[in-house]
């Protein structure tokens, strides 16, 4: 596409960044970009929050380069990140853009898992221009005096409600102790909870906060379907389902690494090859499975929500949760691996019978499901899951309707009716005891598998 059709042109960047960003394929910006890219080219704070895969590694990325002194080195921006994949991520992201501008941009990584003393050395020689990496190896890096950031000029937060729950926001509130008090800060965040409000307050003045809708919670290119497992074993139908889909490249989701574990194991007796992205990976191992998922060596991947959260794998067509998450805003994450860039996507949760709760919870989000089901070796449609809890609601109003029959019906009634009634109510009554027996039984086993996952 011609430069002077490139949409971005319309935020009045320099030309070389549109040239930079037509060569990169970008050429019409995204909700989240069009809303806050003309907000961060003033100078004004920002939160902005956006489901996965809305573009906001590009919201901050475009106007950074735009704005980057190419001829001063010293550290001008830094970019902290939750994970090392999503470190990672967002390097290569900057390095494809900055490749396309006419000077050399200097862009290091820093992580955890990475040698820290040949970083130190290097930096005693040279300060890059843009820093990414994990909090923790930022701040060992700034507290040794190696890394500068006295003239840092914008502090991007990247998924900041993930660097709240694995515990790294006080390092990123070291980090940013350690710049100037007229700072630009950029905070990106799937969800705002409570706790992350106290250092917005702190650090950013008077933000544009752009929370970017949707129409609907999961993308329209998903197909989301609700697969009842019933009695089965698990393992069992998540080969099955597996064999039954023949994805492209499936990520199969689990609730903790132990099962993980479990599942990768049991899918690798049976014959796949089979990739893992958890937590008891090393960094090392991380890297080298990461590479070989990109280079498609692998066709099915088991991860836990670390993936969901902090990797962007190309090329999804399939998602399959083993369960459905402890914290339910997961599931759009890891739902959101798929379906991306307009390509169609297949979501498969798996749930027992005594999981309604949730599924319920998750449809009141908003979340549309296609119940599902495996007969004679084939995924089939289930017409109404919700039919016999229906009816149970139902049964559970009849007692105040048969009292009205029996009030209102004449005295004058035709042989047996009172005697039928009465059987129907007694009927009914043993109905209500078998359902609250289940229901009891239901509760029972619910309990039993929270205390083994705690266990876990």
């Amino acid at each position: 596409m011609a430069e002077t059709a490139n949409q971005f042109g319309q935020f009045n960047l320099k030309q070389e960044v549109i040239h930079a960003l037509s060569g990169i394929g970008f050429t019409q910006p995204t909700a989240v970009q069009a809303k806050l890219i003309p907000a961060i080219l003033q100078g004004n704070d920002v939160v902005g929050q956006s489901q996965t895969g809305s573009g906001k590694t590009h919201t901050f990325l475009i106007p950074i380069l735009n704005q980057l002194e190419q001829d001063k080195h010293y550290v001008q921006v830094v970019i902290t990140t939750p994970s090392r994949e999503l470190a990672a991520q967002i390097t290569q992201a900057a390095k494809q853009f900055a490749g396309q501008l006419n000077e050399k941009v200097t862009i290091a990584e820093y992580v955890g898992g990475t040698d820290k003393v040949r970083q130190i050395k290097q930096l005693e020689n040279t300060q890059p221009q843009i820093v990414i990496g994990t909090p923790g190896r930022i701040k060992d890096l700034v507290s040794s005096g190696a890394l500068k950031l006295h003239a840092v000029r914008t502090l991007v937060v990247d998924e900041a409600d993930m660097t709240l729950d694995m515990g790294f926001l006080n390092e990123v509130d070291y980090i940013a102790g350690a710049m100037p008090e007229n700072l630009q800060t950029l905070v990106f965040s799937a969800t705002m909870p409570e706790k992350l409000k106290p250092f917005l307050k702190k650090y950013l003045d008077n933000p544009k906060f752009e929370a970017i809708p949707v129409s609907t919670v999961i993308a329209e290119t998903i197909d989301n379907w609700l697969l009842a497992t019933k009695s089965k074993d698990k393992n069992d139908v998540i080969y099955q389902v597996l064999k039954l889909s023949n994805p492209y490249l499936a990520l199969v989701f689990a609730n903790t690494k132990e099962r993980a574990k479990e599942i990768a194991a049991n899918l690798r007796g049976r014959g796949l090859k089979i990739a893992e992205i958890h937590g008891d990976i090393e960094p090392r191992e991380r890297r080298r499975v990461m590479k070989a998922i990109q280079n498609l060596d692998y066709q099915y991947v088991v991860a836990t929500d670390l993936a969901a959260r902090g990797i962007d794998i190309e090329g999804v067509s399939h998602v399959i949760n083993d369960d459905i998450p402890d914290e339910l805003e997961f599931f759009v994450h890891r739902v959101g691996r798929t379906g991306r860039n307009g390509m169609p996507g297949l979501a498969i949760t798996l749930y027992g019978p005594d999981e309604e709760d949730e599924v319920a919870e998750l449809e009141n989000l908003g979340i549309n499901f296609n119940a599902k089901q495996i007969k004679d070796n084939q995924i089939t449609d289930i017409k109404d899951r919700r039919a016999r809890k229906q009816r149970v609601a139902s049964n559970k109003k009849l007692d105040p309707t048969m009292v009205g029959m029996v009030k209102k019906k004449k005295k004058v009634v035709k042989p047996g009716y009172k005697r039928r009634i009465k059987s129907a109510i007694q009927r009914k009554n043993q109905m209500d005891r078998r359902i609250s027996k289940r229901e009891e039984m239901r509760a029972v086993r619910k309990e039993n598998k929270k205390r083994g996952d705690s266990n876990r």
